[in-house]
């Protein structure tokens, strides 16, 4: 199998409302197709060719071993009384070290695993609930082995990462076609899961990391509506409304690196079910939005204990019905929705805020652009997504959180040999028929 050949998840239903294609290249989520309304909506944007996904870094891959920007040199590290030293290296400007350094987890192929190497870093509780089979249908686990020393992280890093679809409660799986809603009712098309692992393999040797993983993904859903075909109407998601549980977000200098905290409140930063385009600011989104306290599931799962844990059965639930107990998953803390394609993306997540990115640096003169977004799927055929066309929603843990003094030992995004690292973001995809126009 080739790196760049997709790999197909399906819901088991026979009329499945959701199918996503990833690709081990970059762990890259190269079409998240949503059945909704009588069409065939792909909700993430992104190059119509697998392999230019190369070309154009970061639209929809992970990124690690750590997201968003730390200041290049050596940084002395040290959690519960471990350390070490990482050293940040250039990739970005003159003082900026991007997305894991110049070769990121977005630029590695990653293994598929089979029931012959499977997964290590899920407790046999754990992958009692995960369907491994040699051939996916609606779940997969990939791994990725980075070495000691791997741009400048200290530390041999295994990290395993589940990608899951999950079908819909029980009341809402008969719904598939137009005029099976009520007027203003909501229903659940199912859930796309990713739980990311890591753990380090240094024997008995002591050793911290920084680990802070996340899937910088775009969103647009109304992109493959057909207004857009042709040009007729931009394609934007300035219309889309946001709600992001937030009170403050990252202060940060002329090079995105963070410097502290400032309250979001009465300002454009205050996403409240707000229309992104309402108070759009001259250069766009581009910042990191901290979560309002909430009790939220750990980040780390000491090592003495991983074999008692199961934190995936919950993550793994349908998102309505009977078994819809929420146990091991926080609350809700991002929404993002459209009233024109009436579709609704509600996330839930372990990690502390959310990078939200309206991808505002992008040139349309490059890249390429899919063909059911309206573009030619051609690369630089001045087809291609324009600022604004998207909507990144990046979990993840604070910028360059162990630079802190007052994060030591707590959520600092350092990682122990003691220790395995436990993140997880879900999207629960939701639609109400659209308004009728007059």
């Amino acid at each position: 199998m080739s790196e760049f050949d997709p790999i197909l998840l399906t819901l088991p239903s026979l009329t499945p409302s959701l199918a996503l294609e990833i690709l081990p290249s970059g762990l890259t989520l190269h079409r998240l197709f949503v059945q909704a309304d009588g069409r065939t909506h792909d909700i993430v944007i992104g190059p119509e060719s697998p392999q230019d996904h190369t070309l154009q870094r970061y639209i929809n891959t992970v990124v690690g071993r750590y997201s968003n920007r730390l200041p290049v040199g050596t940084h002395k590290v040290e959690r519960n009384g471990i350390s070490s030293e990482v050293t940040a290296i250039l990739n970005e400007g003159e003082r900026v070290s991007l997305h894991g350094g110049p070769t990121g987890f977005d630029a590695l192929p990653w293994k598929l695993l089979t029931p012959d190497d499977p997964p290590t870093l899920f407790s046999a509780k754990e992958l009692a609930h995960i369907p491994l089979t040699s051939a996916p249908s609606s779940h997969a686990v990939f791994r990725l082995v980075s070495a000691d020393g791997d741009q400048g992280f200290p530390g041999k890093l295994v990290t395993e990462v589940l990608v899951a679809l999950i079908e819909p409660g029980e009341q809402d799986r008969k719904y598939r076609k137009p005029g099976d809603t009520a007027e203003n009712e909501e229903y659940d098309l199912g859930s796309v899961v990713f739980v990311y692992r890591a753990k380090l393999d240094e024997g008995n040797k002591k050793i911290v990391t920084p680990v802070n993983l996340t899937q910088h993904w775009g969103f647009n859903l109304e992109g493959s509506q057909r207004e857009h075909q042709g040009g007729a109407e931009p394609l934007s998601v300035k219309e889309h409304k946001l709600t992001i549980k937030s009170d403050r977000i990252v202060k940060r200098d002329a090079d995105s690196l963070p410097t502290g905290f400032t309250p979001s409140a009465g300002t454009p930063h205050a996403h409240d079910a707000k229309l992104i385009g309402d108070q759009y600011p001259e250069k766009g989104y581009d910042d990191y939005y901290v979560f309002t306290p909430f009790e939220k599931v750990p980040t780390r799962i000491p090592l003495a204990s991983f074999n008692e844990i199961d934190f995936v059965r919950d993550v793994l639930r349908p998102s309505n019905g009977p078994n819809a107990a929420r146990g091991n998953r926080s609350a809700p803390v991002v929404e993002l929705e459209s009233g024109k394609s009436g579709l609704k993306l509600v996330f839930d997540t372990n990690q502390g805020g959310v990078m939200f990115y309206s991808f505002a640096w992008t040139d349309p003169q490059k890249g390429a652009r899919k063909k059911i977004h309206g573009g030619s799927g051609l690369q630089n055929n001045g087809d291609s997504y324009g600022p604004g066309t998207a909507a990144f929603l990046e979990f993840h843990d604070p910028l360059a959180a162990f630079l802190d003094p007052a994060n030591k030992d707590k959520e600092d995004t350092l990682l122990t040999s003691d220790e395995v690292y436990h993140n997880y973001v879900r999207l629960d995809v939701k639609f109400k028929e659209p308004a009728k126009k007059e």
